[in-house]
């Protein structure tokens, strides 16, 4: 039954506190933001979007800058009942195309600069606003001129509030639509986890196109009345300096690498904070010990994915054990099996699947796809490969797919392998993820080049590339070699390949 106490907003607005005065957000160059702020100027955006046509249900594209208008844009979209879409601001015109085409969305929201090549994607299929990272632009311009409407949509459990595009096995981004439901009790859960509440101030440095930073980050802050330092983006000595004032911090393993290169970095500088948690990307164990012995405090590592939000963490109160994502979280049932979907035991390898509030709904217009997606008792297949041990620990090895994590982001290979694969001299390439100090993981390209001729200059390649991929997808390695090793069915084998180029980025 629809009713707005299932509403998102609706949660955020009951764990505000009675002063509405109080800071919730501090951005980055000083200008504060109360809780009263965040309830005007997200009714005033609620407004704008209903000027222009936004009912429940669809879709409001978004791939702005991150900034305090970002976030009202989102909650003015939970006011409506609209499904907001957040996309990676680095994502080029051609990678654009497709998400627009197959998400069809009411209203767009780009950057200055984005809406020059969004504008004659869109034609007049949707409405194009824009807005920067100082919060200005015709979105911010229009909402200026409108009375704030205090609307709080009716929303079912099922409802869905947000559509975040992942990557999948065929290599084609699926939009994965997480309810109301969804949000609200992996927030709520993980609230309680980590030990929120309003004495806390959260460090808040990743982004807002993605799981972490949009849903975790933020839906744990707002659900306690914990202060926030928004930070436009990470850079490691702003970060460290504001650590005098904070007491939580979320980040990738690249953050706290970077963190790790500071001289500064002490169990002195560090004593003001409480918790420091990593997820998005396996932690090296070098580096959580590193930092355990540089500031006193063991990071707390975490797992999850876009379709589920969290399903795994070390504990608050615990051990914190190396190497592992710790335990399933309250709420979420989480088993080891087979390809069939039978339970394994204790310490056997495979695929992880989950079952709870969590679990995504489904993917956007892809019946199929979901059907595939879930066993017939209702777990989600994640894809993912690990090992619990009789303590209830999980451990990921590996992934079903070659999904490479880089820097905290999803790059898919085929993608990339695919626009190599047309560029003259190279017959076949293999993209493949290797260990890196910074990122985790790097992209790397092993190639085959083509008899009797030779490739384009690697410069020029990666040129070619860039024309067509976001950044964080390009390899920082290209490795040309006779022939790609393969199995007796004539599949590459990747995993030989990462055992060979394992080495690549050690010092």
């Amino acid at each position: 039954m629809a009713s707005r106490e299932s509403n998102l907003f609706a949660a955020f607005q009951a764990a505000f506190p009675e002063d509405r005065s109080r800071t919730c957000l501090i951005a980055e160059g000083g200008r504060a933001f109360s809780y009263g702020d965040l309830e005007t100027a997200s009714a005033r955006y609620a407004a704008l979007l209903r000027l222009h046509g936004v009912a429940p249900g669809d879709r409001v594209t978004a791939q702005i800058d991150k900034s305090p208008d970002a976030l009202f844009l989102y909650l003015a979209c939970l006011r409506v009942g609209a499904i907001f879409m957040p996309l990676n601001s680095l994502y080029t015109e051609a990678e654009l195309d497709y998400f627009l085409s197959d998400a069809e969305p009411r209203l767009v929201v780009g950057t200055p600069k984005a809406c020059s090549w969004l504008r004659p994607l869109l034609a007049d299929r949707a409405i194009l606003l824009s807005l920067d990272a100082e919060g200005a632009g015709s979105l911010a311009e229009q909402a200026t001129a409108l009375a704030p409407d205090p609307i709080l949509a009716a929303t079912s459990d099922a409802d869905v509030a947000a559509m975040v595009y992942t990557s999948g096995t065929t290599g084609r981004s699926k939009g994965a639509m997480l309810t109301h439901r969804n949000l609200i009790a992996n927030a709520r859960t993980l609230t309680k986890l980590w030990g929120f509440s309003d004495r806390d101030v959260l460090l808040h440095c990743l982004p807002i196109f993605h799981v972490h930073g949009l849903f975790v980050a933020l839906g744990c802050a707002l659900l306690s009345q914990a202060r926030i330092l928004f930070h436009a983006g990470f850079d490691a000595e702003r970060a460290l300096a504001a650590m005098a004032e904070a007491t939580v911090f979320m980040g990738v393993p690249t953050y706290y690498t970077r963190l790790l290169a500071l001289p500064g970095l002490s169990v002195a500088r560090m004593a003001p904070m409480r918790l420091f948690i990593s997820g998005s990307a396996p932690l090296l164990p070098e580096t959580f010990t590193a930092f355990r012995q540089r500031t006193g405090h063991v990071i707390l590592e975490r797992y999850g994915m876009t379709e589920t939000g969290m399903n795994c963490s070390n504990p608050l109160d615990g051990e914190r054990r190396m190497g592992t994502v710790g335990l399933p979280l309250p709420g979420v049932e989480l088993r080891i099996a087979d390809e069939l979907g039978g339970k394994l035991p204790a310490g056997a390898v495979g695929i992880v699947e989950v079952r709870g509030d969590n679990v995504l709904k489904g993917y956007w217009r892809n019946p199929l796809k979901t059907r595939d997606s879930f066993r017939d008792d209702g777990f989600f297949i994640t894809g993912d490969v690990a090992r619990q041990d009789a303590d209830g620990y999980v451990t990921i090895v590996g992934r079903a797919s070659d999904m490479i994590i880089s820097g905290g982001y999803n790059v898919y290979p085929k993608e990339v392998e695919t626009l190599l694969d047309s560029l003259p001299g190279i017959v076949e390439s293999a993209v493949i993820g290797v260990p890196h100090p910074d990122f985790g993981e790097a992209v790397v390209a092993v190639i085959r080049r083509q008899s009797g001729q030779q490739p384009l200059p690697e410069a020029d390649l990666i040129a070619c590339l860039r024309q067509k991929l976001a950044a964080f997808k390009l390899p920082k390695k290209l490795v040309f070699v006779e022939d790609l090793p393969r199995n007796a069915m004539g599949k590459v084998l990747k995993a030989e390949l990462r055992r060979t180029h394992a080495g690549l980025f050690q010092p």
